[in-house]
């Protein structure tokens, strides 16, 4: 399962998106959470701005 979604990801419209890895800090026990999201390579920059 994993190799056939890794493959539909990599042919046509799976090359427009990014996975982005984001780090938040929590306000309430400041400790860092990583926040991961598929997003379209031309809202990268909008995610990491977040």
């Amino acid at each position: 399962m994993a190799k056939k979604a890794v493959a539909s990801m990599q042919s046509g419209e799976g090359r427009t998106y990014s996975k982005v890895i984001k780090m938040v800090k929590s306000p309430k026990t400041g400790a860092y959470t990583f926040q991961e999201e598929m997003v379209h390579n031309e809202k990268v920059k909008d995610f990491i701005a977040k």
